[in-house]
């Protein structure tokens, strides 16, 4: 008779505990999956949408990998602030200014009219298109239902991801095949990568064929960005900011903003009271090139580098920027791959 080894049992206790471990996360998500089938009965889903969507989704330990490993996820996480130049020279590079050069180009037509519509800059709905997707190039390979499943069940965020799960039951009694169901394994999809409840809200059909493919459609999926930033407060006629340089003279302990934005603080507190660009002016912040916006617009000031690096003079419509992904690192991205885009 052979004998184990200590080191071979040990293996195999762990192995067993381990799959003992995950058959019991199986029958909680499944137990799980019922309960949400429920709810969505009782907010009017059919009983083939909910079929089509949670029949054989199983539990996907690597989402929740994922969404554990994210930066600053801890309760008392105070992660180091990094530099923007290297995030911009990565997000705002040659080959992604020239593909979105490319794009503005194919899609003229139809973003004069949606931008005419909305009075969303054209340049801006690229340069979302080409920071979400590299311009569709690649939208995300997770089934969706699965991934919004796994993250409602584990628990921590629920109260964001079971409504998105119940949503994509809607998207689909609207008549979203199941099979478009794929993106990130965040849940967001399409080549502006929405949450299934923004779909439903804001999704829009830019091609007139009377769906809103924002998966295949460059025209739906451009209309659409253009609708979340209506929707979000886009001022037509403002740009979004101003690259500056700021006098080393500046007082900054009077600019100090004194309140605290419930949504994303950390990145709202790196920005400065609001003031009109006369005011800016005076106080000798100068723009490095272009012309000087509206003496009357409101910004604030944001130094993402530190003193005496390029700053920036930020307008209320770089906060619907945000509102798209909360980083000032992002919306300074797609404000700057916008303004390459346009030239």
């Amino acid at each position: 008779m052979r004998r184990w080894s200590k080191g071979l049992l040990a293996l195999a206790a762990m192995m067993s505990v381990s799959g003992s471990a995950a058959a019991q996360d199986e029958a909680g998500f499944q137990a799980y999956l019922q309960g949400v089938a429920a709810k969505a009965r009782a907010e009017g889903v059919s009983e083939r949408a909910i079929g089509a969507v949670l029949n054989g989704l199983t539990y996907n330990p690597r989402v929740v990998e994922l969404d554990r490993g994210q930066p600053g996820g801890g309760p008392n996480a105070t992660p180091s602030i990094p530099t923007f130049a290297p995030y911009k020279a990565q997000h705002v590079d040659t080959a992604r200014i020239n593909r979105g050069r490319d794009a503005y180009r194919a899609q003229r037509s139809r973003l004069m009219r949606i931008e005419q519509e909305t009075g969303v800059p054209e340049s801006i709905m690229v340069a979302i298109w080409g920071h979400e997707t590299n311009y569709g190039g690649y939208t995300g390979n997770f089934d969706l239902p699965r991934s919004l499943a796994t993250l409602a069940y584990e628990g921590r965020r629920r109260a964001l991801f079971e409504p998105e799960l119940i949503a994509t039951m809607k998207m689909v009694d609207r008549g979203v095949p199941r099979e478009r169901l794929l993106g990130s394994w965040a849940g967001a999809t399409g080549y502006p990568q929405f949450l299934p409840s923004i779909y439903l809200r804001l999704a829009r059909d830019g091609d007139g064929d009377g769906r809103a493919d924002i998966w295949t459609s460059p025209a739906d999926a451009l209309a659409s960005i253009g609708n979340y930033f209506t929707n979000a407060g886009w001022r037509p006629g403002q740009p979004w900011g101003v690259a500056v340089n700021v006098p080393a003279s500046l007082d900054r302990g009077p600019l100090t903003s004194p309140t605290r934005s419930p949504r994303c603080p950390r990145v709202h507190e790196r920005h400065t009271r609001w003031r009109s660009m006369a005011e800016w002016r005076q106080l000798g912040v100068l723009p490095q090139a272009g012309r000087w916006p509206d003496d009357s617009i409101q910004a604030t000031l944001l130094e993402p580098d530190g003193p005496g690096k390029t700053a920036y003079l930020l307008t209320g419509n770089y906060r619907v920027i945000l509102d798209y992904n909360c980083s000032n690192f992002y919306a300074l991205s797609v404000g700057l791959l916008a303004d390459e885009v346009a030239r």
